[in-house]
């Protein structure tokens, strides 16, 4: 029997970038330098795992010390391939994989020189006992990690580098449409470094550190945990980006002004920790925003690119 709190995260994750796929895929030029080649996967072992659930991870999952596909990316090169959940890594471009408690970041530095100026990779899988070997296309994508808060409040978190929203956030939003909202939002802020514009990475990247364990330690978190308001100017901006975002990715921008309004009414920036504490609402922001809704109708219309 699986752990309750473990199938919690996994649902959790799995939804998560079941929506960031598109917004992934379909928006690498809105990405600019934050746009990578990518595997169209990701792989965990059993240390990828909050301590508490290392039993659970091996029981339930069989993970051991060697990496395992846990998600693959809806739309990439790796789905096309035939790259399965439950995959075991072997090896890439004849490189054996790391095993171990470093086996993710110490992979992550072994792949970066070998994927370079190659469009396809070679991975060996072990699937039900049988060596497999598959050719898989790289996927040109954004290339933000997405990361789970293990915390009830109604955040999320971007630190140029990551992605992070909150189990209360991910409660709250009650539609897929409104998490990719959410998650188009937080993309823009990374593509635009406004973190390390407004001297806020590293903060927020201990956010987004503290967030990781199973049962955080939350007592940062009764005030504003370090976090500066977002200047509206960078909220803006983002607020922009993200509306092409959406219709590049096939949704309705429109969800992405409801959602935050939404956000705004439930939770204002009186509730400490909140979305809309850490990016004040104003009609200014939803004034800028309907007229950028307008324009991308327009464009549309002409058949202009979709593109800011």
């Amino acid at each position: 029997m699986t752990d309750p709190q473990l199938s919690a995260l996994l649902a959790y994750q799995e939804r998560v970038y079941r929506v960031a796929a598109p917004l992934m895929i379909k928006n690498a030029v809105l990405c600019k330098t934050s746009a990578r080649l990518l595997l169209g996967f990701t792989a965990k072992n059993k240390h990828s795992y909050p301590a508490e659930l290392s039993r659970a991870v091996e029981n339930s999952l069989k993970l051991d010390e060697r990496l395992q596909v846990m998600q693959v990316l809806e739309g990439s090169g790796a789905m096309h391939a035939g790259v399965r959940r439950g995959d075991i890594l072997v090896s890439i471009q004849g490189q054996p994989l790391p095993q171990g408690a470093q086996a993710e970041p110490e992979t992550a530095r072994m792949l970066a020189p070998l994927m370079k100026n190659i469009s396809e990779i070679d991975v060996v899988v072990m699937r039900n006992g049988q060596s497999m070997k598959l050719s898989v296309p790289l996927t040109l994508g954004c290339a933000f990690a997405l990361d789970i808060g293990n915390a009830p409040h109604v955040n999320a978190y971007a630190d140029d580098k990551r992605i992070m929203l909150t189990r209360g956030m991910l409660d709250f939003l009650s539609s897929d449409a409104e998490l990719a909202a959410v998650l188009a939002h937080e993309m823009a802020h990374n593509v635009q470094h406004h973190a390390r514009s407004m001297q806020m990475s590293a903060t927020l990247s201990g956010v987004i550190d503290d967030l990781l364990p199973l049962k955080p330690e939350l007592s940062a978190f009764q005030g504003s945990a370090g976090i500066r308001p977002m200047d509206e100017k960078f909220d803006q901006e983002a607020d922009r980006i993200a509306l092409f975002m959406l219709v590049r990715a096939g949704l309705d921008p429109a969800i992405a002004l409801t959602t935050l309004r939404k956000l705004a009414l439930y939770y204002p920036a009186s509730v400490a920790n909140s979305l809309t504490a850490s990016h004040p609402w104003t009609e200014q922001r939803a004034s800028l925003m309907l007229a950028t809704l307008s324009e991308i109708r327009q464009k549309q219309a002409t058949k202009k690119a979709l593109v800011p």
